[in-house]
């Protein structure tokens, strides 16, 4: 019986002490300020140099998550004023990292936006997914006595302040779409990180009021009812993008190996890219860039235009080749040059 008391009172110390550590991480102060502009300095730049090395390690600084828990904690424990103290901590950092990010994207206008910067403008549902693992993630360490949260929370921060970098740097350029979705992947990444940190806080026994007010579970669903709500919306929006980002890469996945196909009957021809433009008066454009010896001619194009898999939006295709001339020579002299056909490669 002495062993049982002692056991449960050990536990409730250690939710004492995860309970202080999660209020002080809360907290609004000049270091958490500091901190948070230093990592989104690092992550601008890494995101400008397209370096995922740098951008993961500028999160090491970060510290966007502390807020995040604090409002997690809060709502199990319904804890206004640490509700309060979270919400007004979070705005504080993502206003900072915001700040940081036009004053970045404003200086360096002149820098070309790089695919790094361009993948987070486009979330889908895989995302949620892996926010709402990485905030199960984050908050199972730091209720475990035995896990250290500092490796866990720089992890989390990854899907917190590149994206709102990003979105910062394509405002300060004035494209507003590609931020948008930037913005919408921090937004998603914040509710479902929150939403994940509750049900860990609440299933490891942080819900200190729940005890006597009613049915704990139902008591969790109304405190987070908000969360539930606006997860369920984003969690249809991305699987829409989902799909269509599925449908997109299949279709173009078909296109490029159409293509690839029928260049390769051609001797000596070689197609180097393949790009698609949606933008042209309701046309889908294939730009095909092709080396070779001889160009393929416009009947030809047609053919292979005329092969290629049906576009998921049911727009129009059309194929335009861009043909660069190439001459192929080894140690025994030319064996492809302009349109004459001299042996195998």
């Amino acid at each position: 019986m002495t062993a049982i008391t002692d056991d449960s009172q050990d536990q409730h110390q250690h939710r004492e002490r995860v309970r202080a550590g999660i209020r002080r991480g809360a907290e609004l102060s000049i270091a958490y300020l500091l901190m948070n502009i230093l990592a989104a300095t690092i992550a601008s730049y890494g995101l400008f140099a397209n370096s995922p090395a740098v951008i993961i390690g500028a999160m090491i600084i970060a510290m966007l998550l502390g807020p995040i828990t604090g409002i997690s904690l809060a709502l199990v424990d319904s804890d206004m004023k640490l509700l309060l103290r979270g919400l007004g901590t979070l705005v504080a950092g993502a206003l900072v990292v915001m700040a940081t990010g036009l004053i970045i994207g404003t200086i360096h206008s002149d820098v070309p936006v790089s695919q790094e910067i361009m993948a987070r403008t486009a979330p889908n549902l895989a995302d949620l997914v892996v926010a709402l693992a990485g905030g199960a993630a984050g908050a199972y360490a730091t209720v475990s006595p035995r896990l250290s949260v500092a490796l866990v929370g720089v992890a989390i921060a990854t899907a917190l302040v590149p994206p709102l970098a990003a979105a910062s740097i394509l405002l300060a350029r004035g494209e507003v779409d590609a931020a948008s979705g930037a913005f919408l992947l921090t937004f998603t990444n914040i509710v479902a990180i929150q939403f994940a940190s509750s049900v860990v806080f609440w299933s490891a026994g942080f819900r200190r009021v729940s005890r006597t007010k009613g049915i704990s579970f139902l008591v969790f669903f109304k405190s987070n009812a908000v969360s539930i709500l606006i997860l369920g919306v984003l969690a249809v929006v991305l699987t829409d993008s989902l799909h269509e980002a599925l449908t997109r890469r299949i279709y173009e996945s078909g296109v490029q190996s159409t293509l690839q196909r029928e260049f390769d009957n051609s001797p000596g021809s070689h197609l180097v890219e393949v790009r698609f433009d949606e933008a042209e008066r309701g046309r889908s454009i294939i730009r095909a860039v092709v080396r070779g010896p001889s160009p393929p001619s416009a009947a030809q194009v047609a053919a292979m235009e005329a092969t290629l898999p049906a576009h998921p939006g049911r727009r129009p295709v059309e194929l335009r080749v861009r043909f660069v001339p190439t001459t192929i020579i080894n140690r025994d002299g030319v064996l492809l040059e302009d349109a004459a056909f001299h042996g195998g490669e």
